[in-house]
């Protein structure tokens, strides 16, 4: 199926879009998205209304009015989170999430995805190892402060002191200090990247199950087109439910001009595992569908992505077609004080896929999702702007069709 930006206006959208790993539930995904809207709506000049979170089923929505001088869409929008897994996750004891989050990354190493990430995107292999390293060293100056007396040669009932000392320097000191580059929430991310890249947790694989309904439901409504938007983390869900989906039913994508779109996309974070054989075989089942138009945006900028890579050759699909890939520019979205409060934090930098701009930009989520235009329209700008993209053959513009 074609997919031509020459189409017309989208009157009716339907979006369902997938989070990274935020402890954020529809509610709060549903006002950051409302405040976004609003600022973007007032850059580029039209009206927007974004209502209230509904519940049908497993599923939560909420629905998106947009009007410009010579256009109107609807958008409803599914934010299919996980929220409840962060949360499970977090809030464990914090001797359960380190000794959990250490056995995560053995298992990365050990079934080769870190040596995946340092060949295909060193920053991101450096974004693995910070957290860990980060810990480690600060068990390690615990240590000493715990066993100093032992090596000043010192009387050894201080040690009893130094072991206090030592305890409320990491548990007191050390690990809130660390909670600014959110160091525990890692830990519990790359928990999870092991968990859906070998689908052998129970509570990932039923929390797909659970989803399978409200997906189908969401593609079943009537709609001119519906986007798939997934950021970070949930671009690997997304993956597992659209490609179940894919295997069981895929008549249900068939007539349909469907987007699939990977923001600031982490799939290889758990297809460059060995474990994550069903996953590989989902991203070549869904690249596989001509209804399906894949793209996927990327950062120069932005640590926690897989920049330049592309996902489907990389998961073993090179005969499929490959995605395009769109690179923006941070730094030319946003304005020069905002850009230098956040380009040090790389988390937030890794938000910034789905937030607003501070100037009018070839890519805006807010457009993409409750625009007037057709979503993949974005993956090939007419105005030579600096939205570029590869088609994964070298060349510098995409192709907008499936």
């Amino acid at each position: 199926m074609s997919h031509d930006k020459s189409t017309g206006h989208v009157k009716k959208r339907i979006v369902l879009h997938f989070p990274g790993f935020e402890p954020l539930d529809a509610v709060k995904h549903q006002a950051r998205y409302k405040r976004s809207a609003a600022k973007t709506a007032k850059l580029q000049d039209f009206d927007v209304e974004v209502g209230p979170v509904q519940v049908e089923g497993a599923g939560r929505y909420f629905d998106v009015d947009s009007q410009g001088a010579d256009w109107q869409t609807a958008s409803r929008v599914f934010i299919f989170d996980h929220d409840d897994i962060v949360r499970r996750l977090n809030g464990r004891r914090t001797s359960h999430r380190m000794v959990a989050g250490y056995l995560s990354a053995a298992r990365v190493v050990w079934e080769g995805g870190a040596f995946g990430y340092f060949r295909h995107a060193w920053r991101f292999g450096l974004f693995f190892l910070f957290p860990f390293l980060l810990v480690a060293i600060g068990l390690v100056v615990s240590l000493l402060i715990g066993t100093a007396p032992y090596w000043l040669a010192l009387e050894s009932p201080l040690l009893v002191l130094s072991a206090i000392a030592a305890y409320l320097a990491f548990f007191r000191l050390f690990l809130p200090w660390s909670d600014r580059w959110h160091t525990l929430h890692l830990f519990s991310d790359w928990e999870l990247a092991v968990a859906v890249a070998s689908l052998e947790k129970p509570y990932f694989k039923q929390w797909v199950e659970d989803r399978l309904a409200s997906v189908r439901a969401a593609l079943s409504e009537p709609a001119d087109e519906y986007v798939i938007s997934s950021h970070s983390m949930g671009s690997s869900i997304a993956t597992q439910v659209i490609g179940t989906l894919v295997e069981r039913e895929p008549d249900l994508f068939a007539g349909k001009r469907v987007v699939f779109v990977t923001l600031g996309g982490a799939i290889l974070q758990c297809a460059l595992l060995r474990s994550a054989e069903v996953l590989r075989a989902r991203v070549g089942a869904i690249a596989r569908v001509k209804d399906i138009f894949w793209f996927d945006v990327q950062c120069l900028t932005d640590a926690i992505n897989f920049y330049r890579c592309q996902v489907v050759a990389l998961s073993g699909h090179k005969d499929a077609p490959q995605p395009p890939i769109v690179f923006i520019r941070l730094k030319h979205m946003l304005s020069p004080e905002r850009y230098r409060r956040i380009k040090r934090d790389f988390l937030r930098v890794h938000r910034q896929y789905v937030l607003d701009a501070d100037v009018r930009a070839p890519f805006d989520f807010t457009m993409m999702t409750a625009g007037p235009l057709p979503a993949a329209s974005l993956a090939s700008p007419s105005d030579g702007g600096e939205l570029g993209s590869d088609n994964g053959n070298g060349d510098s513009r995409a192709k907008a069709a499936g």
